[in-house]
């Protein structure tokens, strides 16, 4: 009897442990075959349209059109810095590269090609070399898990797949890693060893032990570069100063190595036949087997970023601050490969990037001017440096994060990325395809817009509008504005004060950058180009030319947060630090046709971080920008506005309605407003 209730006991408890073991394997089946499948992880999409070539050639000098654009949001993952997006265009394709994965559209028309992403997983790094993308994951959560996953760049189709390396060194502000040569570079953990791996099946070609005491830096802002036949990496070791080695990507081989003057990690660009190093002390440059081209001394010489820099034919052109100089003042240098000899060099406003192309060279400036809303674009001779600006159809704030401004030119279009706060909060990166526009019968600078379009700032309120906001009409301060040679025949921005604040000390308005912080004031016309000079110098530089007669309160080239002023006490006196109650009424722009300033406008209220539509003030559309109320832009058909007027409450609505109504009078045309004199 005892015995058959043991026996039972016994049964029982095989059965509760099998059932446990079911459960245990069950549920390490659906964690495979569900919770990590690739059927659902994974979206993937393929091609098999082709697609040819684009030839090395930009657009020709003159007004720019908006041909296709396409936004890539930035993926907030977990690991804090590796939230940017990157831009490439080669063989007729342009790759949008993120943390949500890649993107690959038509360069000519932006249709979409192939893409890939994995759910749950973050793509930390990219490389491209000849016809292959490799993209670099890892599991959200869980950075041990990691992916290499190899595609021809040209269908999308996965070509192999890897795990266990990490790549050599990723640029945060790009997600790129060095490749040539249908290789890319990985490491181990202990990142003391260099690995090259085949881009197109994944296996292991070569293995490089690193010099001794030396390692890889780790989450650089752009410790390395790349191209087909050479990469560059900075090694960090010990105590010293760090480090640049260069390779043969398809070999291992060393090419050369070289100190820096500094621990920390530099700022390394890699172009044809030509590195660049920025380690905080100097920007040096050296040609392909390692011999100093030139150098640039300075520890702010590229401030936080890498200093804008490309090759065009015998001459390596770089965008720099001189030594010395002021905020906002910056230096283009154009310096023979050969020699290391500056065949010109000029003073320049803050160029936030750089492309060369059939014989061109284009910059692109955040802002066309102080004042104006625009960003523009100069094209560049790079024989004597002669320029000619013009302007672009969209606004940017290269202070925003999400992505670096990005700049290439091919198959005659001009490839400009630049960051965009929306679609919040994450923010978000626009890749704009331009081409060249109808020539109007104004000059380039404006879009094709005459001079004379262009409203008076002043004479765009009435003189009762102002007493009812009281505001002294003949305390009017204009400010004149002009672009390279193009001169603006009335003031395009006029500030006025209130009647009992006069001939108090005044304070120069404040321009506030989209962002929230003090904007740079970049600077505007070229410079004739210099004689020649050594490019080597630690001595400061002559001051740049002014973009414009003054600077306008209120948003900056792209439109930003309001002046900040203290609440209105009712005494009527102004306040020591930010100056008397005022008003300022800028003229952002006058587009050719009301189509291209709603584009403008747009793009303005993207870049902000705050923007709320008006429906009450009038005409086309409206927006109140920035955190609290006081800045109002307003578009009339062809023509964009700013009021700023911080006090007293509902000033700049009332005032920008009053502008909205006179600009109405004159839209299809030129406005007729009345003089407020």
């Amino acid at each position: 009897m005892g015995g058959r209730r043991f026996g039972g006991r016994r049964r029982a408890a095989v059965g509760v442990v099998c059932g446990v073991l079911v459960v245990a394997v069950c549920g390490a089946l659906v964690v495979r075959a569900v919770t990590r499948a690739e059927w659902w992880q994974v979206r993937h999409s393929v091609t098999a349209v082709p697609v040819s070539p684009l030839a090395d050639v930009g657009p020709p000098p003159g007004p720019l059109a908006t041909s296709w654009q396409q936004s890539a949001p930035v993926h907030r993952g977990p690991l804090a810095g590796y939230n940017s997006v990157a831009f490439e265009v080669a063989y007729g394709q342009a790759v949008l590269a993120s943390g949500g994965g890649l993107d690959v559209r038509d360069a000519r028309t932006g249709a979409a090609r192939w893409s890939y992403r994995r759910m749950g997983w973050t793509m930390l790094g990219w490389a491209a070399t000849g016809t292959r993308l490799v993209g670099y994951f890892e599991r959200d959560g869980d950075r041990g898990e990691r992916m290499m996953v190899g595609f021809d760049a040209l269908s999308g189709a996965e070509l192999w797949r890897q795990s266990g390396e990490t790549p050599a060194s990723v640029a945060r502000t790009t997600l790129r890693w060095p490749a040539g040569s249908d290789t890319v570079l990985t490491t181990d953990r202990d990142r003391r060893v260099l690995y090259g791996r085949s881009a197109a099946n994944g296996t292991r070609l070569w293995t490089q032990r690193l010099p001794a005491g030396c390692r890889l830096f780790e989450g650089a802002a752009h410790a390395s570069g790349s191209v087909e036949k050479t990469a560059v990496l900075a090694l960090e070791c010990g105590k010293g100063p760090s480090r640049l080695i260069a390779v043969r990507p398809d070999t291992g081989a060393v090419r050369w190595t070289r100190s820096l003057e500094s621990a920390e990690a530099p700022e390394v660009t890699v172009l044809d036949g030509v590195t660049l190093a920025d380690d905080g002390t100097a920007l040096r440059a050296y040609r392909e087997n390692g011999d100093r081209l030139a150098e640039w001394s300075g520890e702010n010489v590229c401030d936080d970023a890498v200093c804008p820099a490309v090759v065009a034919g015998d001459r390596l052109v770089v965008a720099y601050r001189p030594d010395g100089a002021r905020r906002g003042e910056r230096r283009l240098e154009a310096v023979e490969t050969s020699s290391g000899q500056a065949a010109w060099h000029r003073d320049a406003p803050e160029y936030a990037a750089l492309a060369a192309a059939g014989g061109r060279i284009y910059a692109l400036r955040p802002r066309l001017s102080s004042a104006l809303l625009p960003a523009g674009v100069d094209v560049v001779d790079p024989g004597d440096g002669a320029t000619q600006t013009v302007a672009a159809p969209f606004a940017m704030d290269p202070e925003l994060d999400g992505a670096r401004p990005w700049l290439a030119a091919a198959g005659g279009l001009l490839y400009a990325g630049v960051p965009t706060a929306t679609p919040r909060p994450g923010g978000a990166a626009r890749l704009v395809a331009l081409r060249g526009g109808s020539a109007g019968p104004g000059p380039a600078e404006l879009g094709g817009t005459p001079a004379a379009d262009w409203p008076d700032a002043c004479a765009l309120l009435k003189r009762p509008d102002l007493l009812a906001a009281r505001l002294d009409p003949g305390s009017a301060r204009p400010e004149s504005d002009r672009i390279g040679e193009q001169r603006l025949p009335h003031a395009v921005s006029c500030t006025y004060r209130a009647p009992e604040q006069e001939g108090l000390p005044e304070v120069p308005p404040l321009t506030v950058a989209p962002s929230g912080g003090p904007a740079e004031q970049p600077s505007g016309a070229p410079a004739e180009p210099s004689a020649p000079a050594s490019p080597k110098r630690s001595g400061s530089a002559s001051p740049s030319a002014s973009a414009s007669g003054g600077k306008s309160p209120g948003p900056g080239g792209a439109g930003g947060s309001p002046t900040p002023e203290p609440s209105d006490s009712g005494t009527g006196t102004g306040d020591d630090e930010w100056g008397a109650r005022s008003l300022t009424v800028t003229v952002k722009w006058v587009a050719p046709t009301g189509q291209a300033a709603s584009a403008l406008m747009e793009s303005l209220r993207a870049v902000q971080s705050q923007a709320r539509r008006r429906t009450d003030i009038g005409g086309d559309e409206a927006y109140e920008l920035g955190p609290t109320a006081g800045t109002i832009a307003v578009r009339v058909d062809r023509y964009i506005v700013v009021v700023t007027a911080a006090r007293p409450l509902g000033a700049a609505s009332r005032l920008a309605r009053a502008v909205a109504v006179g600009l109405t009078g004159g839209a299809g045309g030129s406005p007729q407003p009345s003089s407020s004199s």
